[in-house]
């Protein structure tokens, strides 16, 4: 089933409504199911690499709405839409045990770490960011920053080496983001011990 909407995905990228697709499927990644828009800027800015930095734009706006939305339906819909959701794709628990361990500091590790390399994945955290009900200027902006770091890095890279790059992206880009977010979490509870704060326990 996954794969087939892999492929359906990747088959958008021939389309004239490509961008538009592109600004959907951000969307949706970041609020309610897992399709990489990488599946699309792959092959868009392979094929025009002069518009890498606009596909790069275009993901980032769709991805911050759908965090947005992510963030309203953890703020004012969980029980009705969030909860029944996270159900459906067997990740109620997980999410419980994350909300129940996780303050606030540590949650806008995760916004970044998730926009990252979806470490927790990302419509995960800005649900759990709703719920928490954190600054919404701040989840805004943290977003911005991690999905924008992501999708610009990815088009600056294919337009400067092409082709040649693309394999290196699919393969090793979660790898590298990830080592990026641990880290970033390594350094989070060096400098909560450092400053005599400690990790906070669940």
């Amino acid at each position: 089933m996954l794969e087939k909407i892999f492929d359906w995905a990747l088959s958008l990228a021939s389309r004239k409504s490509a961008q538009v697709w592109l600004a959907v499927i951000a969307f949706v990644e970041s609020s309610i199911f897992f399709v990489p828009a990488e599946v699309l800027i792959l092959p868009m800015t392979l094929a025009k690499p002069q518009a890498a930095y606009r596909y790069a734009a275009i993901a980032t706006i769709g991805s911050i709405l759908g965090g947005i939305a992510g963030y309203f339906l953890g703020a004012f819909a969980f029980d009705a839409i969030a909860r029944p959701m996270l159900e459906a794709y067997g990740k109620l628990e997980a999410f419980e045990e994350l909300k129940a361990c996780t303050g606030e500091e540590a949650l806008s590790i995760m916004l970044v770490t998730s926009g990252l390399a979806h470490l927790p994945p990302i419509k995960v955290v800005t649900i759990l960011a709703g719920a928490a009900q954190i600054s919404f200027v701040y989840f805004v902006v943290a977003c911005t920053i991690a999905r924008g770091a992501r999708f610009y890095a990815i088009a600056w890279a294919l337009k400067r080496y092409g082709e040649p790059i693309r394999h290196f992206i699919e393969k090793r880009l979660a790898l590298i983001a990830g080592v990026v977010a641990a880290v970033l979490i390594v350094l989070y509870f060096v400098a909560k011990m450092f400053l005599g704060h400690g990790p906070s326990a669940c």
